[in-house]
């Protein structure tokens, strides 16, 4: 079974054909990071603009590379949620539009769910600018994943296809979004992950002892402590207190007589940040003994996420190449094939977008969504 997945949740227009929910024929994503990079962040109407070019003939490239014609699509999978409003409603309709002109079924996909599928991508086709590889096997449930992203800090127990809970989440930024936000602080472009990540190499994490903040939830996160903390030191470091204005900081760091604040700033709060993410990963996962642990989201990237995790649990753990970590549609056509299995088809006339939407109120395979 061939699915189509279209995503346009935020600044990536992509699609990408999967087969089978495990072998990826085709991955091609438009991204705009080019052009938001300009502004530190996404702009919500330059990125809808953006989609509207280029919707029609990222679809098309992604049935070219994967040797497919509409014929050979048996259903469509979209993002309807969460995202920003104009960017979810050119890919909505885009598919809706298709799924009614070509009679496909149609299915509504929740991003961040799918982000948890670019685990399940284990075979690879032959079609152009795939990545190198994939994990070997795929997860088994009981099934323990890690969301984590520019909008999203959650942890996820998922005992079956779109029969899951969260455990836990963030309470104020999303790791990602406090990623972005001490990069611009300290003078680093955006995106502020990998960017935070490179400067990183060359500093020291432990020249500053940034804190891990403590929540009511045993499982949930909070990054705004941290992210204060860190620019209540770079502060202190250049010489000027809270009444000074932030968007000025990044030219103090780059004329500290510390030459390295910049790297040693970037290192420990990255070492910080990902440690309170694995903590709590690990917590969870002697709480309730998985069978697998995955990571899913854009942070999933994060090299030394993936060090301090894999070190940390007495399982082996694959992780998905960094461009399914990212937002794709692959991911999107993955969890696609397995909702097709069980859930009716959405009716393309009437389905609508949700920018806001919890994961916890969309399983589809129970009714029991509360911890």
């Amino acid at each position: 079974m061939k699915i189509l997945g279209i995503e346009s949740s935020c600044d990536e227009t992509a699609a990408a054909v999967v087969e089978d929910g495990v072998r990826l024929l085709s991955n091609v994503i438009n991204s705009q990071i080019d052009i938001h990079a300009v502004y530190g962040g996404v702009i919500p109407e330059v990125a809808a603009r953006s989609h509207i070019e280029v919707i029609l003939p990222v679809i098309d490239e992604a049935l070219e590379r994967a040797n497919c014609t509409w014929d050979d699509i048996d259903a469509i999978g979209v993002t309807y949620a969460p995202g920003l409003v104009g960017s979810l409603l050119i890919g909505s309709l885009a598919a809706r539009t298709i799924a009614f002109l070509r009679q496909k079924p149609l299915y509504a996909v929740h991003h961040v769910e799918g982000h948890v599928y670019a685990n399940f991508l284990t075979q690879l086709g032959n079609g152009t600018s795939l990545p190198q590889s994939v994990p070997k096997l795929e997860p088994k449930f009981p099934l323990l994943a890690l969301i984590v992203s520019g909008g999203h800090s959650q942890l996820a127990l998922f005992q079956g296809h779109g029969d899951y809970r969260l455990l836990g989440q963030t309470q104020d930024d999303a790791v990602g979004e406090a990623f972005d936000k001490v990069a611009k602080m300290i003078g680093l472009p955006y995106p502020g992950g990998p960017s935070i990540a490179k400067a990183a190499e060359g500093g020291d994490p432990r020249a500053y002892q940034f804190p891990i903040a403590k929540v009511a939830g045993e499982y949930d996160f909070s990054f705004s402590g941290l992210k204060t903390a860190v620019l209540r030191t770079v502060q202190r470091e250049t010489g000027v207190d809270h009444t000074f204005p932030s968007h000025e900081l990044p030219g103090r760091v780059s004329q500290a007589s510390n030459r390295n604040l910049q790297a040693d700033i970037a290192a420990s709060f990255q070492y910080i940040a990902i440690k309170t993410l694995v903590q709590r990963t690990i917590k969870a996962y002697h709480e309730h003994s998985p069978a697998s642990v995955v990571i899913a989201g854009g942070v999933a990237a994060n090299t030394e996420l993936r060090a301090q995790l894999s070190q940390a649990l007495p399982i082996d753990i694959e992780y998905a190449p960094i461009s399914l970590c990212t937002d794709n549609a692959a991911m999107i056509a993955s969890l696609t094939y397995y909702m097709s299995q069980s859930v009716k088809p959405s009716d393309p006339l009437s389905l609508d977008i949700l920018p806001s939407i919890s994961m916890s109120k969309t399983a589809w395979a129970t009714d029991s969504l509360s911890v």
